[in-house]
């Protein structure tokens, strides 16, 4: 006779990871979102490798809102209610900034310090546990980022590519995305977007689950002029956004990382170009503003975000990084070890991802250290 038990959400991960002991030999393990937050990744004590009877939640944005969870013996199963999120990496562009160095190789396959720049963004998307993405770029960059990953699986992902024939405006990328996007909720990050936020992800976890409309992320900026702006009332709500002004009402830039419901697709349709031909995502901010459905994520000190589309932005991402990482010894945006860590793939896949990686670089040095630690 099999006996089970049930929960209710009430309990934190530390009482989860308690009970779950008792019931076999693996635990749950939350993600970086929250330690309360219900997107668990299920792991073997002795291989970190999920079994295959056990349903594991894995590439879905979850909140806490979930209806019951099941022990079976060693069995987990997580009926999940929560919002789920798929991602729109934005790689277009001709990356003129950066010419020549782009004149024939693709911005985002730039190196930044230890990795391509495409790492960057895609790890973040990656970080809030959305695995089914759309990569958009131009037709001479698509091969090449193909070449470099393929279609996702070998991280765990799913990642599908479209092309932008031309840079008609960030907000494109949803008319671009419509069939992907489908009636679901969606995260866009532009591909030439660092973000380095730590445990700020926490924050994330309630005000995007509360996601009625739209979320945008602001960081605060040195030369306000440069950006679109967001001016806050004294209840620090939105209250306008305006591109590049000349005397600017904060010093809270919008950064490319958006959050949007399913209609964000329709919205887009309707925008009308701009006077330089573009549909404005800044346009596209103003019509959920508009109706009351656009909330702030103010990125808080000890985050950083660099927008490595210039000589001097590209330089300053690569020092960032390369700083952080001699200090702490652990890598920024390493998509392997986040794909571990999430539950994506296990540490049997982890090896095979490895040792398909050419000998001598310190990069997979860094990945075998990685799967050593996790045999101890």
């Amino acid at each position: 006779m099999t006996a089970y038990v049930e929960h209710t959400f009430a309990q934190t991960a530390l009482d989860f990871f308690r009970n779950i002991r008792s019931y076999g030999n693996f635990f749950v393990a939350p993600p970086m979102l929250g330690s309360s937050c219900t997107t668990f990744t299920l792991r073997s004590c002795a291989s970190y490798a999920p079994p295959r009877n056990i349903f594991v939640s894995k590439g879905a944005y979850c909140s806490k809102k979930v209806d019951k969870m099941l022990y079976v013996g060693t069995i987990l199963a997580v009926k999940n209610m929560g919002k789920t999120y798929r991602g729109i990496l934005l790689a277009g562009g001709s990356g003129s900034r950066l010419f020549p160095l782009t004149q024939t190789v693709s911005k985002q396959l730039l190196p930044v310090y230890d990795k391509p720049m495409i790492y960057y963004p895609l790890s973040t998307l990656m970080s809030f546990s959305i695995c089914k993405i759309l990569i958009i770029s131009t037709p001479q960059d698509i091969p090449h980022i193909k070449k470099l990953l393929e279609d996702g699986s070998q991280l765990g992902l799913e990642l599908s590519y479209k092309v932008q024939e031309h840079p008609n405006g960030i907000a494109e990328a949803f008319v671009l995305g419509a069939d992907f996007i489908e009636k679901g909720n969606v995260c866009l990050i532009l591909g030439d977007n660092i973000f380095y936020m730590g445990e700020q992800l926490n924050d994330f976890t309630d005000i995007i689950e509360k996601n009625d409309g739209a979320v945008i992320c602001g960081y605060h900026v040195s030369d306000p002029e440069r950006y679109g702006i967001i001016e806050f009332d004294k209840d620090v709500n939105v209250r306008s956004i305006e591109e590049k002004p000349s005397k600017p009402k904060s010093n809270f830039a919008v950064v490319g990382l958006y959050f949007y419901t399913s209609d964000v697709v329709q919205k887009a349709k309707n925008l009308r170009p701009s006077a330089r031909g573009e549909l404005e995502i800044t346009d596209l901010n103003m019509s959920y503003l508009e109706e009351n459905r656009m909330k702030v994520l103010r990125l808080s000190r000890g985050t950083a975000w660099l927008d490595a589309g210039t000589p001097d932005s590209l330089m300053d991402a690569a020092q960032f990084v390369q700083l952080i990482e001699k200090r702490q010894g652990l890598k920024i945006s390493c998509i392997e070890e986040i794909a571990l860590n999430r539950g994506f793939i296990n540490s049997e896949q982890f090896a095979e991802l490895v040792n398909k990686y050419k000998d001598g670089s310190d990069y997979k040095k860094y990945l075998i250290r990685i799967l050593n630690e996790r045999k101890m």
